[in-house]
């Protein structure tokens, strides 16, 4: 299996001085959260919520705590997301979801690595809030459709018709994918090299054909408001920007299993570009620069299925 929901403890065994099974299951619980919000923040704020509920339960009576604590998370999911749909209809400019900085590990695991990409949140925006979490469990996380039932309140029949519905959809909508690599790194060193000296030809080799190219300034930086998409646009935007940008430090890291570039001006992140590559080739890039989805783009995320 994936380690979805099939790793249940053994019947009858007492859960005794063990970790607290919210503590042990929290990297699973905290992506399952950010997959469906789209907001690490958010997701944040839904485990503390989730842990309070935890907490007033009567332990005696939850046979499978992971279980029990994957069906909580979701249904306060499904309540943050008409709100959060909400929010982002007034947003400025193009919306992408909070960055986080993954370990290097998350590339070892395509499924997962993939379901946080940029490219495939942006997907997951466009599904319902009962589609986007069918998907995200079942084809993420590995839960069967009666377990899925279980966990949003729902008949099995609508669960599957779901699941056939909006996999249709991602499928329709998704984009290549190859996960953070040592190849897919020196691709993005190359293509800053480039940029800094302002060799359009070279970084046109280096973009697909359909490469698209989406920042999000969230009306508080400056940022471009709709997407760019073919090599020549991109490449000229890439070397303006380098030109412009005050940027005293460049660092590679991982963000969303992807590799990226940090803009740091005075050790402070100014900005984040994260790079989204299939055969050799970048097929997408994701700029950050909105302040507010920044602020926590240094801490590290343990993620988990």
């Amino acid at each position: 299996t994936s380690g979805g929901c099939h790793a249940s403890p053994v019947p009858g065994v007492s859960m005794g001085m063990a970790e607290d099974p919210f503590t042990e299951h929290r990297p699973l619980l905290f992506t399952l959260a950010y997959e469906l919000l789209g907001s690490a923040e958010d997701a944040e704020d839904v485990l503390q919520e989730s842990y309070l509920r935890w907490s007033a339960a009567d332990r005696a009576t939850v046979e499978y705590p992971r279980a029990y604590l994957v069906r909580l998370v979701t249904r306060q999911c499904l309540n943050h997301l008409r709100s959060a749909r909400a929010r982002r209809e007034e947003y400025v400019g193009s919306w992408l979801t909070e960055p986080i900085r993954t370990a290097p590990e998350v590339a070892d695991d395509v499924i997962l690595s993939e379901a946080v990409s940029m490219g495939l949140m942006l997907v997951l925006e466009t599904l319902g809030p009962l589609e986007r979490a069918v998907f995200v469990l079942h084809d993420v996380f590995g839960y069967t459709h009666a377990e899925i039932a279980a966990s949003t309140g729902r008949t099995e029949v609508t669960v599957r018709q779901t699941a056939h519905r909006a996999r249709r959809h991602v499928q329709a909508r998704r984009r290549r994918f190859a996960p953070d690599s040592d190849a897919a790194r020196a691709v993005v060193d190359r293509f800053l090299r480039a940029a800094a000296t302002g060799d359009v030809q070279a970084l046109m080799d280096l973009l697909a054909p359909d490469v698209v190219l989406i920042a999000d300034g969230g009306g508080k930086a400056a940022a471009v408001r709709r997407p760019l998409t073919g090599p020549e646009d991109v490449a000229r935007f890439a070397v303006g920007a380098s030109r412009t940008s005050p940027a005293t430090t460049v660092a590679l890291a991982a963000y969303n299993g992807m590799p990226a570039a940090r803009f740091l001006v005075g050790g402070r992140l100014d900005w984040l570009l994260a790079f989204e590559l299939a055969d050799g080739r970048i097929t997408g890039l994701y700029g950050m620069r909105n302040p507010d989805k920044l602020r926590h783009a240094d801490a590290r995320r343990t993620l988990g299925r």
